[in-house]
């Protein structure tokens, strides 16, 4: 009697490598973006907290020395909106980054940030 081989193909097996090949170069070329939005809000959050009772050019110099330092070059001080709400401040951001992927194909991710505990 003999025993069916299971397995897989190796048209499956090229197949599958395939997938996982374009979700890895998907995912190297998506993250920087991310990693950069995040540091960026990790910022805002910190510079609200920091300068609570501080003029808007303080604010934006303030931002102007720290996101040279955590490397986000993606926004600028002129992008940053500043208001107060409730007596808070509140320092938000919003941003299209594109990502080209191979030949003409790209993509674009909307991203926006704000200060405030419960906004995101």
């Amino acid at each position: 009697m003999r025993k069916q081989q299971r397995g897989i193909t190796l048209t499956g097996l090229i197949l599958s490598a395939v997938v996982l090949i374009l979700a890895a170069v998907l995912g190297m070329k998506t993250l920087p973006a991310y990693l950069e939005f995040f540091s960026a809000k990790k910022l805002i959050i910190q510079i609200a907290n920091e300068q609570r009772n501080s003029t808007v050019a303080d604010i934006r110099r303030a931002w102007d020395l720290k996101s040279s330092i955590d490397d986000v070059t993606t926004i600028t001080s002129k992008d940053l909106e500043i208001t107060k709400e409730g007596g808070q401040l509140v320092i938000s951001f919003n941003y299209r980054k594109e990502v080209p992927l191979f030949a003409n194909v790209g993509l674009y991710m909307d991203f926006r940030a704000d200060s405030n505990a419960t906004g995101d």
